[in-house]
């Protein structure tokens, strides 16, 4: 979400209705219903069950016409959500954490068959151990999927995200699905203020394209959809999808400037914060970015000129954008909250912006931190360390060439 510099959010919302009272899953479910879905999808997994459980009894007490179909696994979730978009039905469906990675398989289907299916994911840290807290290894394991990814820092993001996701998926020069991030338990059963939209205004936003404006399902009309892709075609199919995603970035600008035209909350690739003068910065993405927004604070009240970009959208990554607001700090930072395993760093945003500063020229002192896996707590003392660091860096000129783990319980700190 754009934000004016130097000014707390508060202040960038101006109020058109009556705010109300909203936990993420709650706002997850107000987007469904007021984008008037067809299909929905679900099978229970903590802590993406709220989602499904409002939605169930929005349609049972009518505020929603859709199918609520109750499948016997995620993979047949996904499985049904596909279908039932190939049909021309607006669908949906949300899942976490080894939901995702049951349904795995069928997220290439959906993109490969260029199926608008929206998807709400509580993120979750995966197994072993058992854990169902947050972190964001599920959605990293959709980077190369070929969905369109959009992270949520609060409640009202969540609402507006999908809302738009709907009408980014279907968009004709697009047809790609789309995923809308909600950090599990911090914002899916978290309660925040929501100022949703009328569904008149959601339909007039984000409209239900007609039936036949792309190739679907349809006995009078019939076309085969899923067929082999031989070697002589295959690559030309994934070309079309490499393509599909480019052209999503224009379509998603434009929905995101729409959006804040119509209702005042308009929406980026990235958020800056506090960057038109910053010398150390660190980017980040989710519910992750408040907390290092409080340490910005902190650190500018004490005269240090740091820092922070939020990325909103990972698929298609903002490698334009991200280079231009990050040219000019003396040291930068990434802090992840997923693990790259064996990676050449081990935070997997922290490659995508090292790479995409190196392929531009862009060097400077670059330090991946990783921390608040399965739920450990981050405090913004931590967050202060890291910038302390990146301070550090750019004093000496010099990277630190290993990821620094924080929050570890260890002999020799909480640092590895």
């Amino acid at each position: 979400m754009a934000v004016v510099e130097e000014k707390p959010r508060e202040e960038q919302l101006p109020t058109r209705k009556k705010k109300i009272a909203a936990t993420g899953s709650d706002a997850a479910a107000y987007a469904v219903r007021d984008a008037d879905v067809d299909v929905v999808a679900v099978y229970p997994i903590t802590p993406q069950a709220p989602i499904a459980e409002n939605i169930a009894q929005m349609i049972a007490d009518g505020e929603l016409d859709a199918e609520l179909i109750h499948v016997e696994s995620e993979h047949s979730a996904m499985s049904a959500a596909v279908a039932a978009a190939a049909t021309g039905a607006r669908s949906f469906t949300a899942t976490s954490s080894q939901g995702l990675e049951l349904m795995h398989e069928i997220l290439y289907i959906a993109s490969s068959l260029r199926q608008p299916v929206v998807m709400a994911l509580a993120t979750r840290a995966l197994s072993a151990p058992i854990n169902i807290w947050n972190d964001y290894a599920d959605a990293m394991g959709m980077r190369d999927t070929s969905w369109i990814m959009i992270f949520s820092e609060n409640v009202q993001e969540v609402y507006d995200n999908l809302v738009q996701a709907f009408r980014i998926a279907e968009h004709p020069d697009v047809l790609l699905p789309v995923v809308v991030t909600l950090d599990g338990y911090i914002l899916s059963h978290t309660t925040e203020a929501l100022e949703p939209l009328d569904r008149e205004e959601v339909l007039s936003f984000a409209p239900k394209r007609p039936r036949g404006y792309r190739p679907v399902l349809d006995p009078d009309h019939p076309v085969t959809i899923g067929v082999l892709g031989a070697p002589n075609w295959y690559q030309e199919v994934k070309v079309q999808q490499a393509l599909a995603m480019r052209e999503s970035r224009r379509v998603i600008e434009e929905t995101g400037k729409e959006f804040g035209k119509r209702y005042g909350r308009e929406y980026g690739f990235i958020e800056p914060y506090y960057m038109d003068d910053a010398e150390v910065a660190i980017v980040t993405l989710g519910a992750t970015s408040s907390l290092v927004k409080a340490a910005v604070n902190r650190l500018r009240e004490q005269g240090v000129k740091a820092g922070m970009v939020k990325i909103r959208v990972f698929r298609p990554f903002p490698a334009e954008e991200l280079a231009k607001v990050l040219e000019n700090v003396n040291a930068l930072g990434v802090l992840d909250r997923a693990v790259s395993f064996g990676g050449a760093l081990e935070g997997p945003l922290a490659m995508e912006v090292l790479s995409t500063l190196a392929v531009r020229g862009i060097t400077k002192p670059f330090i991946s931190f990783i921390h608040g896996l399965g739920g450990r707590d981050i405090f913004v003392k931590d967050v202060v360390e890291m910038y302390q660091k990146l301070l550090e860096a750019a004093k000496s000129g010099k990277s630190v060439t290993r990821t620094l783990f924080y929050g570890v319980k260890s002999r020799k700190g909480h640092i590895i």
